[in-house]
């Protein structure tokens, strides 16, 4: 004889598809509001306060970051796990960074900036992180004394640099390369300050190179252009550049300055 599910099954069956659509309908409302800039123009009145978002946005970065001390921002793949050759190579960043005296800062997720984040919280260093909501992959890493939740990208990029005297560049996919090339833009356009851009992987970045290498002979790129970073690696060495281009070149010190308006 089949035997029915009694009514506590269905109510807890019910319970849990309204809790999954719930979830589904809070992800899709994510998308949605980040998506809305880019999907032509909207009423006044909206852009009004879509600006407005923005502008909050930065003045929470500003007053979390604001006293965090020179920093060096590491990017790369969130899907390394622990174990991973690059995973461990951050890990051995994060920490030497630290001996040099600096804060590191990475995208606050998991992967490369966990690794990152975790040398330098080993090692008794600063680690904070500007970390993107995402509805997957991305979810702050336990490794950080502080962090700042982000909505849009650009406006985490934005910090990812601004407290930054070196890039440190781990192997990574397509937001890695979007943050590797805004940054070398930036650098060759005299936007910001000629700060040491290192690769980490000569392996992994090899074919890049080789590309770069074309663009040079095209003419879109000058020759120059690839003095405008170091492919190593040799963690000692890239801390030796890091040194010579960011602690020496600019005289770095501990920030004397102190929180007057309730800053992080």
């Amino acid at each position: 004889m089949a035997i029915e599910p009694g009514n506590d099954y269905l109510s807890e069956e019910l319970q849990r598809l309204k809790d999954e659509n719930r979830k589904l309908w809070e992800e899709n409302k994510q998308l949605r509001e980040q998506q809305f800039y880019l999907e032509g123009p909207k009423s006044r009145t909206k852009e009004f306060l879509f600006a407005i978002k923005i502008f909050w946005e930065f003045i929470r970065g500003f007053r979390a970051l604001h006293f965090v001390g020179p920093c060096v921002t590491v990017f790369g793949s969130a899907r390394f796990a622990e174990g991973h050759q690059y995973y461990e190579l951050a890990r051995k960043v994060g920490k030497a960074l630290t001996k040099l005296g600096f804060a590191v800062m990475t995208g606050g997720g998991p992967g490369i900036m966990e690794a990152a984040n975790r040398g330098a919280f080993e090692a008794n260093g600063n680690s904070v992180g500007a970390n993107i909501t995402l509805p997957f992959e991305q979810k702050p890493n336990p490794y950080m004394q502080k962090w700042v939740d982000f909505r849009y990208f650009f406006v985490r990029k934005y910090l990812l640099l601004k407290y930054s005297y070196a890039f440190v560049v781990m192997p990574g996919g397509v937001g890695t390369m979007d943050e590797l090339f805004e940054t070398l833009t930036l650098i060759q356009t005299k936007k910001i300050i000629d700060f040491p851009v290192v690769l980490m992987g000569t392996s992994f970045y090899g074919e890049l190179i080789t590309f770069l290498d074309r663009m040079v002979l095209e003419g879109t790129i000058a020759r120059s252009d690839l003095d405008l970073f170091l492919l190593t690696d040799d963690v000692d060495e890239a801390m030796a550049h890091i040194q010579k281009y960011a602690v020496e070149k600019f005289r770095l010190r501990k920030s004397k300055m102190r929180p007057v308006l309730g800053e992080g």
